[in-house]
């Protein structure tokens, strides 16, 4: 196994970040001891990778309906299931069309029943 002493540091150009990601990566293939040096290491560029990725690759939060698809998605739900969630099928396809804004009523209906957070179904569209 490769062992060099590695310094810590908040990643600030693109060229440690590679640098981290090629590190992170490496350790990612080793066969680490739960408790080692080793595996601190990685949690600790995990950390810091983390840091730089949000501060220079920051991921917009999806739109409500992107939301609502996504979360149908994932639990093996058809759009079609949506309308029972709603209340009519009709409501269901201006939804996803954009032809109908949700109302308050349906954004608890589907924060309680999909698990979708609030904050996601609130937001702007």
């Amino acid at each position: 196994m490769l062992r060099r002493f590695v310094m810590l540091k908040i990643i600030k150009t693109e060229s440690e970040y590679e640098n981290a990601l090629e590190r992170a990566y490496f350790l990612m293939q080793q066969d680490l001891a739960p408790n080692g040096l080793l595996t601190d290491e990685l949690e600790m560029l995990t950390l810091l990778i983390e840091h730089y990725e949000k501060a220079h690759y920051p991921i917009s939060p999806p739109s409500p309906i992107e939301a609502v698809k996504f979360r149908l998605d994932q639990l093996g739900k058809s759009t079609s299931e949506l309308g029972e969630i709603l209340g009519a099928k009709s409501r269901q396809s201006e939804i996803l069309s954009g032809k109908r804004k949700l109302s308050l009523n349906m954004i608890r209906r589907l924060h309680q029943i999909l698990n979708i957070p609030a904050e996601s179904l609130i937001a702007a569209y």
